[in-house]
């Protein structure tokens, strides 16, 4: 009598799980990002040295960074429309306008801060830099500058990795410069 019981019992739960297991449901929810602040721990002083200066670094260039950025919008926007002869114009009055502007001050910058320099305006406009001289310049130009680039130990062909670098990313977040929404979560991971 109590097999006969168990039987029916045994079934119901069975066709129960294999219910459940047909119609499961996954729930999602996003939920904001917050910056936690603590004292951080320095596994010696040279670390601690070399995040401080990479962060006076970053202050430093970062207005040129916002201004190039800018101005890469600007001319991806602009010069679709451009063609030929008015184009070329067109880079070439921007660029006279860059170089009166920031010239004498990119010009100060040392190595490290022009490494710098040009990782933050990739890492800002989410663009291969060599691929954007190319289009404006040509393909002289790019060489040339992805040669100097390379002597520095940088390539401008290479697209910014937000993981290969921690700590320019932990003092970009500080500054209040997250990462720009052209890298998806998905791509982070």
């Amino acid at each position: 009598m109590k097999r006969i019981c168990l039987i029916p019992a045994a079934l119901l739960l069975l066709s129960i799980a294999a219910q459940a297991q047909q119609v499961d449901t996954i729930y999602r929810v996003n939920l904001p990002t917050y910056n936690l602040r603590d004292t951080r721990l320095w596994a010696d002083w040279h670390d601690r040295y070399r995040y401080n200066q990479m962060r006076y670094y970053v202050t430093t260039v970062m207005p040129y960074v916002l201004e190039a950025t800018q101005l890469f919008n600007q001319l991806n926007e602009e010069l679709p429309s451009l063609k030929g002869k008015a184009r070329r114009q067109y880079v070439r009055r921007q660029e006279a306008l860059i170089r009166e502007r920031f010239e004498d001050k990119i010009v100060g910058l040392n190595e490290t801060q022009g490494v710098l320099l040009i990782k933050l305006v990739t890492r800002q406009t989410g663009l291969n830099l060599f691929r954007q001289i190319q289009d404006f310049k040509g393909t002289f130009a790019a060489l040339k500058w992805q040669g100097w680039a390379r002597i520095q130990g940088f390539n401008l062909n290479r697209k910014y990795h937000p993981e290969e670098e921690p700590d320019l990313e932990h003092i970009m977040n500080g500054l209040g410069y997250p990462l720009p929404a052209s890298y998806s979560l998905a791509g982070n991971l």
